[in-house]
């Protein structure tokens, strides 16, 4: 079981959310870093200096997957089945496997997505 990790939760972390924090400290225990993808990346980070700081060292301890062509192909899937058009969304579901957690500010069309996959995953509203 894996914590995944949208905008919404990494900007939890670099506002230094203490609930964020602690779901994200109890993944890192499990011996599971948490997940996220190179499109999420891209949506939070600006730099990293001054209060980013918080969110360069969550970033350290999450696996970063690259978006590429084939989790592409399967995020463009998924859009199609949902109706949806958030492909970066669509891509950190397509992630997932079943029993995993996403952290998310975007709780309605991440269900709708992990439905449209067919996945039992546990959506974790911020």
């Amino acid at each position: 079981m894996s914590l995944l990790l949208d905008a919404g939760g990494l900007i939890a972390l670099e506002r230094d959310d203490s609930e964020t924090w602690a779901l994200f400290r109890r993944a890192r225990r499990t011996g599971q870093p948490p997940v996220t993808h190179g499109g999420v990346v891209a949506q939070v980070w600006r730099g990293g200096t001054g209060r980013q700081a918080r969110l360069a060292a969550a970033l350290r301890s999450t696996q970063v997957v690259p978006l590429d062509e084939a989790l592409g192909r399967s995020a463009g899937v998924l859009l199609a089945r949902s109706g949806l058009d958030d492909a970066v969304d669509a891509a950190l579901v397509a992630l997932c496997r079943s029993g995993d957690r996403i952290l998310t500010s975007d709780s309605d069309d991440l269900a709708a997505l992990a439905s449209a996959a067919r996945l039992d995953i546990d959506i974790i509203p911020l």
